[in-house]
């Protein structure tokens, strides 16, 4: 390998309220290093949110981020300055990730890059990529920088006129970005060509440590929910060869000793007797002890008591549902893919197969244009009721979404013009007195959590008592 790589990936620091690394990857961008790793390019990959960074394990006074089971856990953070739109929110504002300097020893270890890339995710974790961004420049001022990703995308003249990139690439196709490096006359390393990594997965190699794999076993999604932009991001749905997601599982366990996968698809559970059933019959044949999760949701509807018992067998540890509300007349209008009476039998069959309540949790959004308090505490109600977990998702509005114009007539906040705006902390879309009601709601969470594994292991002590099986 050459002694500078010639490009720089960076997935950069997020500016927030709060933030916490439930399975979160850039993904996007370890899937591009992938690409380039193949066509030739060599990578320098620096990740600003790695909680195991070495230098960072040794600084003095630094309180290390608290891991939990599978993976996930806090981030490395430090208290900085609020933005000024966001001044008057009471609440501490921080830089998760490494520190600064120690981001500028990562870049000074790369002498003459030929370009630096760096991606995005949330809109209104911007001010974290203009950092990196300043940095970056600082450092390497005669390199060209790219940013990409999604606040790219959905948020492409802001990005153009607040970040000081030279270039934004607004596409998903990675040739697209290679045709960009090859208008700037960067071309991949010649002692890089025939030397290309065996496979084409995403580069999961380059974290300083794999807690997890992320899988993307689809990208787009066939329901038009009105708050998702994965309709603008992924015009098309397409799923993966089952078996090749298969090989791409066997080759992360059996180099890297990953037991812990999880599923970033929107989709994942359709069209289930081509893609998802067959896949998890493979796992199970193949008798591999491992635990899914899946941080994405999934759709409900399609979870008939076969399907259950498929994803016990092959060893699903972390269920999330897309349940969103409970109002069936609001479910109408934001979206199509839940019916009345679906939630109350897909949460049965997951019971039926084996799965305790802690396991099965269903997102409940809050926040959204017109929604009462009301109908999320009888959502809340509703979810304990059938034996899930209820986990309150704060609606973030997002643009090219077929809600956003409902989104800026609803919001106080000018949303069009400042994407900090969009930040789900503030719940945008609510007025005040509603969002004063935000503290009830979350306690009435807990209360439902607590009652509904009280239930679980009354129900638990009954059937050992009575020898009843799933």
């Amino acid at each position: 390998m050459p002694k500078n790589p010639s490009l720089v990936l960076i997935n950069p620091w997020i500016h927030d309220f709060a933030a916490y690394d439930l399975w979160s990857k850039p993904l996007g961008l370890l899937q591009l290093a992938a690409y380039l790793r193949q066509k030739g390019y060599s990578i320098r990959f620096i990740d600003c949110l790695d909680v195991y960074h070495p230098a960072m394990q040794v600084r003095a006074g630094l309180k290390p981020p608290k891991r939990r089971a599978y993976g996930t856990g806090k981030f490395w953070k430090e208290a900085i300055p609020k933005p000024p739109p966001l001044r008057h929110i009471n609440r501490v504002y921080s830089r998760y990730g490494i520190l600064p300097d120690i981001f500028k020893e990562e870049l000074r270890k790369v002498s003459k890059p030929k370009a630096i890339l760096i991606t995005s995710l949330m809109t209104y974790w911007y001010p974290g990529v203009s950092e990196a961004i300043r940095i970056a420049k600082e450092v390497h001022p005669s390199t060209p920088v790219i940013l990409g990703g999604i606040y790219a995308r959905l948020c492409t003249d802001h990005a153009r006129g607040h970040c000081t990139a030279d270039h934004v690439v607004t596409s998903s196709d990675p040739s697209d970005l290679l045709g960009l490096l090859n208008d700037l006359k960067i071309f991949p390393d010649e002692v890089m060509q025939g030397t290309q990594p065996p496979h084409s997965y995403p580069a999961f190699d380059l974290l300083t440590k794999i807690d997890y794999i992320c899988l993307l076993t689809s990208t787009g999604c066939p329901y038009r929910c009105r708050y998702c932009s994965s309709r603008f991001l992924y015009p098309q749905f397409r799923q993966r060869d089952p078996d090749d997601v298969f090989e791409e599982i066997l080759y992360w366990h059996r180099h890297y000793q990953v037991t812990d996968f999880a599923f970033y698809d929107d989709a994942l559970l359709i069209n289930g007797a081509q893609h998802f059933v067959p896949l998890m019959e493979r796992i199970v044949s193949s008798g591999l002890k491992l635990r899914f999760h899946t941080p994405n949701a999934i759709h409900i509807r399609e979870i008939d008591l076969e399907v259950a018992r498929l994803m016990r067998r092959a060893g699903f540890a972390t269920l999330r549902i897309g349940l969103e509300t409970a109002d069936f007349a609001l479910h109408r209008v934001l979206d199509n893919k839940i019916k009345e009476g679906e939630f109350e039998r897909g949460v049965r069959n997951l019971l039926k197969a084996g799965f305790q309540s802690s396991q099965i949790g269903a997102y409940i959004m809050v926040g959204l244009p017109n929604q009462s308090v009301q109908s999320v505490k009888e959502t809340i109600d509703f979810v304990a009721a059938n034996g899930a977990m209820p986990y309150l998702a704060e609606y973030s509005p997002i643009p090219h979404t077929d809600l956003w114009k409902t989104a800026l007539d609803a919001s106080e906040y000018d949303l069009a013009s400042e994407p900090l705006f969009h930040n789900n902390t503030l719940l945008p879309c609510w007025d005040e007195s509603k969002r004063a009601k935000l503290p009830e709601l979350k306690e009435k969470v807990r209360e439902a959590r607590g009652m509904t594994d009280v239930k679980a292991q009354m129900t638990s002590e009954r059937r050992q008592k009575t020898g009843v099986r799933s």
